[in-house]
């Protein structure tokens, strides 16, 4: 697990480790390797015996390091087998409370009036945030001034305080100023509504068709891994998605639990290396 304990991505693949441990018959320990923007964690999985006893939780810095890191030791896509794609966690644009836009439609239209003017915060540079902002920007035709953080939850602390005017961060991190009655959500960024939100509109029903970015936790097997392995996980990770008790636990904070074939996340992580490469050089994204 490239990230630390305590955050959505490190909570939903507990949840769905704990449902799995009864399927597959042995228990399943994660260990939390972070830094190198994932890398560490990445290197650990792939120099671990192939045996099928250890796997990578991962996401879109899966996709986006290629691009991101001149001196990677190794090729992401010839070093790792797809076994499932865990969820997704649909981000949010959300204001602040007197930023005078209620519509996603307005924001545009202010953004439109005030170029290079409105703070929007995401977690991290080059995160997926970022990714998202940057293709909000180019299909909405404004330029707006990115504040990125380190993490989702100090970006919501800082809409709390007022400091900047919009966010663009999961929906777990953005709970806390929303209820506290200091940030407003206008859009989503996943294909569909999200269910705990069903009156807020996603991007894609907003004026941009087919808009569909979303944060997300995928299993990998690092390349050699017996198949038989890599199907057993696939199975079980699919079931547990669907479990009511992961349910239960993931969809209050926003996450759709998904758990497919190695087949059907294969072809999936495919078309997010081509939108990260195209969103990347086009918005001149950068580590530094």
């Amino acid at each position: 697990m490239p990230v630390a304990a305590g955050g959505a991505a490190d909570t939903s693949s507990r949840a769905i480790s704990a449902e799995m441990q009864g399927g597959l018959g042995q228990n399943i320990v994660i260990e939390n390797r972070t830094g190198g923007n994932a890398v560490i964690a990445a290197k650990a999985a792939r120099q671990a015996p192939r045996d099928g006893d250890t796997f990578l939780i991962d996401a879109a810095n899966h996709p986006t390091n290629p691009v991101l890191l001149r001196d990677l030791a190794f090729d992401y896509e010839a070093s790792f087998s797809p076994v499932s794609l865990v969820c997704f966690f649909p981000q949010v644009i959300a204001v602040k409370t007197d930023f005078p836009a209620r519509t996603i439609q307005e924001f545009i239209e202010i953004a439109k009036a005030r170029p290079a003017t409105i703070s929007v915060g995401t977690p991290p540079a080059a995160g997926m945030g970022h990714l998202v902002l940057a293709s909000f920007e180019r299909q909405a035709g404004i330029r707006l001034v990115h504040a990125p953080y380190r993490g989702g939850a100090d970006a919501a602390r800082d809409i709390l305080a007022g400091s900047i005017d919009a966010v663009l961060i999961t929906m777990s991190s953005i709970r806390p100023p929303v209820q506290a009655g200091r940030a407003r959500i206008l859009a989503v960024t996943s294909l569909e509504r999200v269910p705990s939100l069903p009156d807020v509109p996603t991007l894609a029903e907003s004026g941009f068709p087919g808009f569909d970015m979303t944060d997300w936790n995928g299993l990998f097997a690092a390349a050699g891994t017996p198949r038989g392995a890599i199907d057993r996980l696939a199975a079980t990770a699919a079931a547990a998605a669907r479990a009511p008790a992961v349910r239960a636990r993931m969809d209050p904070a926003g996450a759709i639990m998904v758990g497919n074939t190695p087949q059907a996340f294969a072809t999936w992580i495919a078309a997010q290396r081509r939108t990260a490469v195209q969103v990347i050089r086009e918005a001149g994204i950068t580590l530094g």
